[in-house]
């Protein structure tokens, strides 16, 4: 693949910071996962590397985020820390992102409404500060939200004062750190730095340990019978929620360039990258917003940034992995905690009051269910609400436009053809695509407008250029209302692919006839209101003949 080397200087400058802030947190993150530190960098190395190859966002870093970190220590604990299994996930993983890419499933993912995307995001968050609680008191951290929290009473009996102050202080370095100096070392790793120093003049004080140096070993797939099925749900979670997490960033990247990514290429770059990580045994990765943004506001363009970012973390495995062993527990928690504070969702938190409640609601919904359930099924619960209440909504306008027939029509020739009809014409025209959604109540509204002398009804669907099958069994049910209560049906200005759903579902009752424009099917019934007006009389004249 060639590189678009115009914007060199900038992409080298970018690459290098992108790859300094994204050291204490590929480290941090590894060792939230339950895999280490080393997992961090090689998924950090892996992911960050190939998707900015093959990947469709030119200024876009990937590596390890909190959402899939999330994941992955809960699969952790449901296998017993079995890492060939979790890497056999996360190899997977990527294979479903390159699946996805190849398949379009990116232009799906960016139907997720916000309210959703908002309510799992935030409890990502909630559950990365969670997790970190213990080990701000001087404690390991339990697998689990809720073994988290049931642990925290333990945890808060027994501080150990040194490590909260350490933790706390690295928090507030990460949070804190001067914006000028920021452009030289980023808050997260100054806190890294600052919080090992520190703790070098400490006694006690828990830290990561030996770190093996070095390139990575493979590790092949592996496959249990009794814990395939965990597995792969583990994978496809792994994927989808990277897939979302690499194409929100993708949007923040476009916004900030001027540029616009490509989904599919995308989703194959981030499959390429978790494949690889898997198979050096890193940690599952995707798209990294804080990372992204900084590597574009330091010059990084082209996809070069992100190769560039990943071969400093290399470096950094080859020949700094005995420093990284003093880092203490308690300082990664910290700069964990600001990740998580950064993930949740303060904007539309600050501003949700002064929307619709039930987006709200719904968001709060979502956050329970990723911080109490599975972040897959908060987020199938939320998209499934989401669109329900979306189909109750065009569903609640459809039957307004139905109700709001006018007495008059806009064609002064079809207004006069009306008022021969003296009432006993109804017209019923639809608005816009007809769904499931309205197809309930379309037979009784139609049932209640129409007037009790009234002997045609006209369907009009001139405005209608779409509609499913359950509309068209609705349209089934007013046609046998009307042939039942003796009147006739006029179906008219139907499109081709309404008239097509209409005659796969036989919603066309014998009887009933079709009309190209209203205005044919209004002369159509005025000659039925004449034949039957004669019929009538015609029966009278015949029992006055037999009565005399």
């Amino acid at each position: 693949m060639k590189l678009d080397l115009s914007n060199l200087r900038g992409d080298i400058t970018g690459g290098v910071t992108a790859g300094v802030v994204a050291l204490p947190l590929a480290l941090a993150l590894g060792v939230a996962s339950g895999l280490g530190p080393m997992a961090g960098l090689y998924g950090a190395i892996a992911v960050g590397f190939f998707a900015a190859l093959f990947g469709g966002t030119p200024s876009q870093i990937s590596g390890p985020t909190g959402p899939m970190v999330v994941v992955l220590a809960g699969l952790f604990a449901s296998l017993s820390g079995d890492a060939s299994l979790i890497f056999t996930a996360v190899m997977l993983a990527g294979l479903f992102q390159i699946l996805f890419g190849f398949l379009g499933i990116g232009q799906y993912i960016r139907l997720v409404p916000y309210p959703v995307i908002s309510g799992f995001m935030t409890g990502i968050g909630a559950i990365i500060i969670i997790l970190q609680l213990s080990p701000l008191l001087g404690h390991d951290s339990p697998s689990g939200t809720i073994g988290a929290l049931s642990y925290l009473p333990t945890a808060l009996s027994n501080i150990d004062y040194a490590t909260l102050g350490l933790g706390i202080g690295s928090l507030i370095i990460a949070l804190k750190w001067p914006p000028a100096l920021g452009k030289y070392i980023p808050g997260p790793l100054a806190a890294l730095i600052i919080g090992t120093l520190v703790a070098l003049t400490m006694s006690n004080i828990p830290v990561l340990g030996d770190i093996p140096t070095g390139l990575p070993s493979l590790h092949m797939p592996v496959f249990e019978q009794s814990m395939f099925w965990l597995v792969l749900e583990a994978a496809f979670i792994l994927a989808l929620l990277g897939a979302i997490d690499s194409l929100l960033t993708s949007l923040v990247a476009d916004n900030m360039t001027r540029t616009r990514h490509d989904s599919k290429k995308e989703l194959i770059g981030q499959g390429i990258g978790n494949t690889v990580a898997g198979l050096i045994g890193g940690i599952a990765g995707a798209g990294a917003t804080m990372r992204t943004v900084v590597n574009i506001r330091s010059g990084g363009k082209q996809r070069l940034s992100g190769m560039i970012h990943a071969l400093v973390l290399l470096a950094v495995v080859l020949g700094l992995s005995p420093l990284a062993a003093n880092i203490p527990h308690a300082v990664l928690a910290g700069i964990l905690v600001k990740v998580g504070l950064d993930i949740i969702d303060w904007s539309y938190i600050k501003r949700a009051h002064q929307g619709p409640r039930w987006d709200f609601a719904l968001m709060v919904l979502v956050l329970g269910l990723t911080v109490f359930v599975d972040l897959i099924t908060a987020v199938g619960v939320g998209v499934v609400l989401a669109a329900l209440a979306y189909v109750r909504q065009v569903a609640h306008l459809q039957i307004e436009e139905l109700k709001k027939i006018p007495e008059t029509l806009n064609d002064p020739e079809e207004n006069a053809l009306l008022a021969k009809a003296k009432g006993k014409v109804n017209i019923f025209s639809f608005g816009g695509p007809l769904s499931f959604g309205a197809a309930a109540d379309l037979g009784h509204h139609v049932r209640e407008k129409v007037k009790p002398g009234s002997q045609v009804l006209i369907l009009d669907f001139a405005r209608v250029p779409a509609m499913d099958v359950s509309a068209a069994m609705a349209v089934e049910n007013v046609t046998a209302d009307a042939i039942a209560a003796g009147r006739t049906l006029f179906i008219c200005a139907a499109s081709k692919e309404v008239q097509q759903v209409l005659d796969g579902i036989n919603a066309h009752q014998s009887g009933v006839q079709v009309f190209e424009t209203r205005h044919q099917a209004l002369h159509k019934a005025l000659e039925v209101i004449d034949s039957k007006k004669s019929d009538k009389a015609s029966a009278v004249s015949g029992e006055m003949a037999q009565a005399s």
